[in-house]
């Protein structure tokens, strides 16, 4: 390791016990998308303290923020990614997400100049739904930003995750109620979900391998004796790129109108305000991180499979370079992500380990990529193309 490699690991170090407790805060109190009030002002109490200075309310979003330290020509962003899920809580460990990056950036902080760097934390809200990065990178937050990466918590330790498109929309029937004992001059709007699920279960055989159409019947009536004149699906479909993604709603779509023409109601759709784009991985910034991340003890096999879900940070890697690696908990695989096993892991000594070997990787990546020559000039004149 390189005289500033050992001096930002020491820094990283110092920082861990402080790093930590907020990863437990956060854990212990998780909010939903749009929602982080008290996240946000954790970590970004957190950075400021750490001589960050912090814009807040970024692209419109009060719980967004950019915080940066150091004034150099190259400037690299980690995010901290900060809503939780109804119920389950941080089941997809994004305590640990948003405090691996701030312990990466307080740990980079004091090196920013030497190094050339500009250090930059993206708090970035509604990952879960809603896309707050989609919202930030339409906004132009990213910009002026070289690259940017973050480090996600899964079963298994992987460096390119193959992290899909998807979209989602609300379906709305409506129908005509009724007494269920006199039902012939009803409609029935449950019953058009029905025949909905139907012709998507038979649809699903002609997609190609890998398309995945998720739906849940969100309301199909409250009473068995009432004809329901009103229900309400709410339909995900995922794929390899959005491109692939508009073309099979076409034709699920077509299943949902047959719904409706079926039982006589009528069909409304409305696009749910969630678009996760397909993830461009940038091959330099995976390699350092990899050989970082082996150094302090992680191994990167060969699954398999290393397909993931979907992810907002798709986003941010079409407008500059990016990259998503994952790290793993020591759970089984009934507790994984989006589960309550794993909002407890993610407070726990997985938890704990997530975040050193993420936070330290990722600063140790970022000092590397500044020493770079090659690797530095190719980011700044990648930016300056695409502000051409």
């Amino acid at each position: 390791m390189t005289d500033v490699g050992e001096r930002v690991t020491s820094t990283f170090e110092q920082n861990l016990a402080a790093v930590l407790e907020l990863s437990h805060r956060i854990n212990a109190h998780p909010e939903l998308a749009f929602e982080e009030h008290e996240t946000s002002a954790a970590i970004i109490a957190a950075l400021e303290a750490g001589r960050f200075a912090v814009e807040k309310g970024v692209a419109g979003l009060p719980t967004a923020f950019v915080a940066s330290a150091g004034s150099g020509d190259l400037a690299i962003g980690v995010c901290a990614e900060m809503d939780a899920l109804p119920d389950i809580g941080h089941g997809c460990g994004h305590n640990v997400i948003a405090a691996s990056a701030v312990g990466a950036a307080l740990a980079l902080a004091p090196y920013a100049d030497e190094l050339g760097l500009t250090v930059r934390v993206f708090g970035t809200p509604a990952e879960e739904r809603g896309t707050g990065k989609e919202i930030m990178v339409n906004a132009g937050v990213f910009d002026d930003t070289h690259a940017a990466m973050m480090v996600h918590p899964s079963l298994k330790d992987v460096v390119i995750p193959t992290l899909r498109a998807s979209r989602s929309w609300q379906v709305t029937y409506t129908g005509r109620g009724g007494h269920a004992s006199r039902p012939w001059n009803a409609l029935n709007a449950g019953d058009a979900t029905v025949l909905a699920q139907t012709a998507i279960g038979l649809l699903r055989q002609q997609l190609r391998d890998g398309v995945r159409v998720h739906h849940l019947v969100r309301e199909a009536g409250a009473a068995v004796n009432v004809i329901p004149d009103r229900a309400i699906v709410d339909c995900m479909i995922r794929c390899d790129t959005i491109a692939e993604v508009d073309e099979v709603w076409e034709r699920v779509r077509a299943c949902f109108d047959a719904g409706a023409v079926g039982t006589g109601t009528s069909v409304k759709y409305t696009p749910l305000p969630s678009i996760y784009r397909e993830f461009r991985h940038d091959p330099d910034l995976a390699r350092l991180f990899e050989e970082n991340a082996k150094a302090i003890g992680r191994a990167f096999p060969d699954y398999p499979d290393v397909m993931f879900g979907s992810t907002d940070m798709g986003n941010v890697s079409l407008r500059i370079p990016a990259i998503h690696p994952m790290l793993s908990f020591d759970l089984p695989p009934e507790e994984g992500n989006h589960t309550a096993a794993f909002a407890t892991a993610a407070a726990g000594p997985d938890g704990d380990r997530f975040v050193r070997d993420a936070g330290l990787a990722m600063a140790l990546t970022i000092a590397d990529v500044a020493r770079s020559e090659p690797v530095r000039a190719r980011l700044i004149g990648s930016a300056a193309r695409r502000g051409s």
